[in-house]
This record gives C-alpha cells, sequence and structure tokens, in this order.
C-alpha cells in the first residue's frame, strides 16, 4: 500500500482536543473532530477513548504535528537566549516550579525562540500512541504566519487572536514581531481597553494604524462594535482554508480554529 500524503495536526490543552487531516499537497482539509475534556477525569483515560473513536488518529499519516494550546510562552530574542534559563523568561507570565518541563520553538528565520510550558501527560500519551511526531507551541505558528505576511509591508499591523475567554495581540512591521501578549476577558469593555492599551504603550495613531480581527469574532458582536468605535480601520481576516466539499462543516469552524485550519 502506497504512501496517504497526508498530515495529522492535533491540537491540545487541558480543556479540548481538535484535529484534522489535511492532504500533504494540495493542503485540502478532508477530516476534523474536536472532543472536550472533562478536568474531573483522567486526561490519559479521556484521550484512550477519542483514539478509539477516531480511527483516523491511529491510521499512516506522512506527518503528525502537536499544537500546543497553551498561553504559557513567551517570545525571546536569539541574542539573548539561553536553554539553561528558560523559566526565568516565562516567571513572569506564571509560576514556574523547579520540576517544570520547558520547550521552545526556534523561528530562526525572524532571530527568535518561543519558550513555552507544554503539557507533559499529553505528550506522553500520545509517544505510547503514535511513537514519533513534532511538537510546537500554538502560537509560535500563528506569529510565524503574521511575521510572514508582514515583510511587504512597511506600515505596522496590529492583530487581535480572539478565543472564548482570552485573546492574543500581535504587533508586527515589516518581518519584525513589536509586541506579543495574551490577555484575559469577559465583556467588549474589557477587550478594548487592551488594545487601546497596546496602542498606547507603542504609540500607535487609531485613526491610522489597522486593526485585524480573528478567531471568534463576527460583525454583529458586541467586540467589533467596540473595536470599530474607537480604532479608524478595523477589519475581520475572513482567510478561508481549503475544505473537502465531503466535509460538512459550520462555517463559524474554521474561523474558531483558525491556526488549526492553516497550519
Amino acid at each position: 500500500m502506497g504512501k496517504s500524503f497526508s498530515k495529522l495536526i492535533m491540537q491540545v490543552s487541558l480543556q479540548k482536543f481538535s484535529f484534522v487531516v489535511k492532504d500533504y499537497l494540495s493542503h485540502e482539509i478532508s477530516f476534523f473532530a474536536s472532543e472536550a475534556i472533562n478536568n474531573t477525569k483522567s486526561i490519559e483515560e479521556q484521550l484512550d477513548h477519542i483514539f478509539n473513536k477516531y480511527s483516523v488518529l491511529t491510521a499512516s499519516h506522512d506527518e503528525v504535528v502537536v499544537l500546543h494550546d497553551s498561553t504559557l510562552n513567551t517570545f525571546v530574542p536569539q541574542a539573548i537566549f539561553k536553554e539553561d534559563s528558560m523559566g526565568s523568561y516565562l516567571q513572569y507570565n506564571t509560576k514556574v516550579f523547579a520540576t517544570d518541563f520547558f520547550a521552545y520553538d526556534e523561528l530562526a528565520l525572524y532571530e527568535m525562540n518561543n519558550v513555552y510550558l507544554p503539557f507533559v501527560s499529553i505528550n506522553n500519551f500520545l509517544l505510547d500512541k503514535l511513537g514519533t511526531f513534532t511538537y510546537q507551541n500554538i502560537y509560535t505558528e500563528l506569529v510565524a504566519q503574521l511575521l510572514n505576511q508582514s515583510k511587504e509591508s512597511a506600515e505596522i499591523q496590529v492583530y487581535a487572536y480572539i478565543q472564548k475567554e482570552h485573546f492574543e495581540i500581535v504587533i508586527v512591521k515589516a518581518g519584525k514581531l513589536l509586541l506579543f501578549n495574551s490577555f484575559l476577558y469577559q465583556t467588549a469593555q474589557d477587550f478594548i481597553y487592551y488594545i487601546l492599551f497596546a496602542f498606547e504603550q507603542l504609540q500607535l495613531d487609531v485613526e491610522r494604524t489597522p486593526l485585524y480581527l480573528l478567531g471568534r469574532i463576527q460583525e454583529e458582536e458586541e467586540l467589533y462594535e467596540q473595536a470599530y468605535t474607537f480604532i479608524r480601520h478595523v477589519s475581520i481576516v475572513d482567510k478561508k482554508p481549503f475544505i473537502n466539499v465531503d466535509l460538512a462543516l459550520h462555517y463559524q469552524v474554521p474561523k474558531h480554529h483558525y491556526i488549526l485550519f492553516h497550519s
């Protein structure tokens, strides 16, 4: 039997397990599923159930990539990066312990590394199930994409990747990362407060600097209305992935899983 020429991409966290199967050559997505993780039960037991439910997870794939969906990360210039000091880079984001396992993703093209805390228990489970695979922090992919898009422009671009209870703000210019941060929010007022704070910190002009929104966002929502009230140029990124016509998905699914679908 020949190779499947497929890529399995999993997005993992302690709350959710989502995955797509993508054709390696056409980049067309042929399978998607998402399962909630219950924090009152063993994560290994729940992952085992998911793997038994979806045989495509243990099928033969040319590449397996695991995206660790965690905001416990920070981007560090390679010029000051030391592998034995990874915990010190994260101590301003979260409480770190001597027993913590740290990892980093190299963005060689942009001369920086993304330092983060991976989900070790999930990695160990996947290692037993799949053997070899590649894993990285989910925001490595997002930042790399946005930096790549910004290389042709001398203008500063502000992106907000919106999720259910938090959003990531990424500010780029001409292939350089000016700011990355993650914020918890409950209301649209929380959201616009943090956006305007970032504009103020970088002395950006709300009349000129564009704000691009990704993820869980629609024009009819209060988040968009708040952004449009205070910032002149606001737009929703509507980059559509290649999806197999037989895969019936609600139009919001690829937006809610933007990084997964565009990895």
